[in-house]
């Protein structure tokens, strides 16, 4: 191929879809250094700042989902659908691509819709165990499907799909620190267990809840949390630890900027099921306790927990449950070193580790460059 490559890359509206594209991106550019990338997002979504911030272009469509809680909303839906058509259509002619790649979230039916029917082959990542109705809706209609989970036929075409798992950040497998290290430059004993807590960069209310119920219990429990409370919570978690006091064995942060030292730190991880989280779990080898949010569409994060939970890589509980359970089940599960041994073990098994090399490399493919 004498020009160089060009590939479209569309999707984002959370971390989720947003991370595995930006990876994808960054591994096009590794192994194609003059590839030409240009993205294309839902405007007033996420990946309209995120995207710039990683160094690419990216073009915004009036596209939005339905929305099942206010329907009046809905009204506009067919002109924002038809004007995200048009415009990918004038994108696509303008740009030039040789192959598109879909992440999910709004904006990537109309992108791979529009590209497919014009010819250009078409790749999508699906980063859960449950399909999405977008890439569902895709499916037939791409020449390849890469996937993060076995048994994804009940969803595609058997014949186009590719175990690849999803792309992680970097960063979080390149840290230096030993885990006595990461443990000391929390402040903590090194002889004595860690418990991470995260529910996104947003928090998750009902983890947040558990461990509030629980402040007795893990101030007696010799067993050490680090807290990411999330940015919205943060405040009013605060006010309500300054009431009641905080044990001297709970780190509260709203953020954590240094995952990759939180990781390496941690005996034991409590977390959300997002798709992203849990190959990034699984990437690290690290055991935990799932607690998957019931707020998401066809209660995808539970199919991603038991996919774990199946294969002793990971336990849960549910959110129902989570107040009553989850720090009992934590404290006790971070001092039983053979369960820990165990979800570690099983978990890295299920780790596949250069995925976003992987999917670059069929992008390329379809693309038509050898490399």
């Amino acid at each position: 191929m004498k020009q160089a490559l060009k590939v479209i890359i569309s999707g984002g509206g959370t971390g989720g879809h947003i991370f595995p594209a930006l990876s994808i991106a960054n591994a096009l550019k590794t192994l194609v250094p003059d590839v030409e990338i240009l993205f294309v997002g839902a405007e007033g979504r996420m990946e309209m700042t995120r995207v710039p911030a990683a160094g690419y272009e990216i073009k915004g469509l009036p596209i939005a989902g339905f929305d099942r809680q206010h329907l009046f909303k809905n009204i506009t839906l067919p002109l924002k659908i038809w004007k995200s058509n048009r415009m990918v259509r004038r994108i696509i002619r303008d740009f030039g691509p040789h192959v598109a790649v879909g992440v999910g979230g709004y904006a990537s039916y109309p992108t791979l819709d529009v590209a497919s029917r014009m010819g250009i082959p078409c790749l999508i990542q699906e980063q859960n165990s449950f399909a999405g109705k977008t890439n569902k809706l895709l499916g037939h209609r791409v020449q390849k499907i890469c996937v993060a989970y076995e048994g994804m036929e009940r969803f595609f075409p058997a014949d186009k799909i590719m175990l690849t798992g999803n792309p992680v950040r970097q960063q979080l497998t390149e840290c230096k620190l030993s885990h006595a290290e990461a443990i000391e430059k929390l402040g903590f004993n090194p002889l004595r267990p860690v418990v991470l807590i995260i529910g996104g960069s947003l928090g998750a209310r009902t983890i947040n809840e558990s461990v509030l119920s629980n402040l007795q219990l893990i101030s007696d429990s010799k067993v050490q949390f680090v807290w990411q409370t999330g940015g919205y919570y943060f405040e009013d978690i605060k006010r309500q630890l300054s009431a009641q006091g905080c044990p001297d064995n709970l780190k509260v942060t709203d953020f954590i900027n240094r995952m990759d030292e939180a990781y390496r730190a941690a005996d034991l991880v409590i977390s959300r099921a997002g798709a992203s989280s849990i190959s990034e779990l699984c990437l690290l080898g690290k055991p935990s306790i799932l607690v998957p949010s019931p707020n998401v569409a066809e209660d995808h994060q539970t199919h991603n927990a038991m996919a774990l939970v199946n294969r002793e890589a990971a336990l849960i509980v549910r959110d129902a449950e989570a107040k009553e359970k989850l720090l009992p089940l934590a404290i006790a599960t971070a001092k039983d070193d053979a369960t820990l041994r165990r979800l570690s073990d099983h978990a890295r098994d299920m780790g596949l580790p250069a995925s976003a090399e992987t999917i670059a490399r069929e992008v390329i493919k379809l693309g038509g460059l050898q490399i």
